[in-house]
């Protein structure tokens, strides 16, 4: 049941979900230690969490306070931690100097919803899946402060933000159009793009391909709860994501002491792991809640109170009346 979590007593706390391949990990972390735990879809997933939430950090390195830290707070860092790590992010604009080669990118993420936004060409689609996109294609590469400016040109140009809450994201995933639909929407963002160049975009940004890539695969969002059952089985062609797998309707709002977490593992989007519980409905988890937290293994049974293999004890918030908005990209 709690394939990834590890019992407690060894002092190691949640790092919330990385995507480094096109399967997501636990990232867990003890002082300066570091270990992962490959998820996988169809199998149970289940925490409770222990104690006060703390302070996780910058740049790898543990809070010199030891803070306490918010609940609901989707950095799960305070104030100071906070100011350092952004200060050393690409997005803080203080490295104009950076050798590396950037890639531009278009996103899309739902019907109305796309973006513009730049990532280091060796980190290959990993941004992409950090940030839940469900289709994009590369736009361009150079380096940094080309890209950073094409990226600006094509945000006043084509009137498309940099940055999407999360639980707008959220919100329409569990009703995503069929795949021709998904891919012509990208097609028509690079078309207009595509159409700025020698208008506003640096020489040094040499153009790319028109390259759609579709995750809903990737993310299990074309997975029905019960398709653990005949995995093999795939949505037929050009049928609509609300089709193959309901729509999650609640999401986790924030841990609190003693709060318990446990379903069964479905789909991952970005931060979110998707979990269907026992009323045959699917919660979201964001993963940047659970950061700082001491987490322990769920048992079948914990004093007088049953564990069930599908269990969630922690305020909840319906998708689309709110959800956590404390974090953008």
């Amino acid at each position: 049941m709690t394939c990834a979590v590890r019992e407690s007593g060894g002092g190691w706390r949640c790092a919330g979900v990385r995507w480094p391949r096109e399967v997501p990990e636990l990232g867990w972390s003890r002082g300066g230690d570091r270990r992962v735990s490959v998820l996988a879809y169809g199998t149970g997933l289940g925490f409770r969490a222990v104690g006060e939430r703390h302070c996780v950090g910058a740049r790898g390195n543990v809070c010199p306070l030891g803070a306490v830290v918010p609940g609901r707070s989707t950095g799960g860092r305070c104030a100071e931690c906070a100011r350092l790590d952004r200060a050393h992010s690409v997005a803080a604009d203080t490295m104009a100097d950076d050798p590396r080669t950037y890639r531009v990118y278009l996103a899309w993420f739902g019907p109305g919803m796309v973006k513009v936004g730049i990532t280091g060409e060796e980190r290959g689609a990993t941004r992409l899946r950090e940030q839940g996109a469900v289709a994009f294609s590369w736009l361009g590469r150079g380096p940094l402060m080309a890209a950073r400016r094409t990226e600006e040109v094509l945000r006043a140009a084509l009137g498309v933000p940099d940055r999407i809450p999360y639980a707008r994201k959220r919100a329409v995933r569990g009703q995503l159009p069929g795949p021709e639909e998904r891919a012509g929407a990208v097609a028509e963002l690079y078309a207009r793009a595509a159409a700025l160049e020698g208008r506003g975009w640096p020489e040094s940004l040499e153009r790319l391909p028109l390259e759609v890539v579709d995750q809903v695969g990737v993310f299990g969002l074309d997975r029905a709860p019960d398709a653990d059952a005949d995995a093999d089985a795939d949505p037929a062609p050009g049928r609509s994501v609300r089709e193959s797998a309901p729509a999650p309707v609640r999401a986790v709002r924030e841990l609190v002491d003693g709060g318990v977490v446990a379903g069964r593992l479905v789909a991952a989007a970005g931060p979110d792991l998707h979990l269907a519980v026992a009323d045959g409905g699917v919660v979201v988890l964001d993963t940047r809640l659970i950061t700082g937290w001491d987490l322990t293994a769920v048992t079948r049974a914990t004093g007088a109170t049953e564990v069930t293999g599908s269990d969630v004890r922690v305020p909840l918030i319906d998708i689309g009346g709110g959800g956590v908005q404390g974090g953008l990209f």
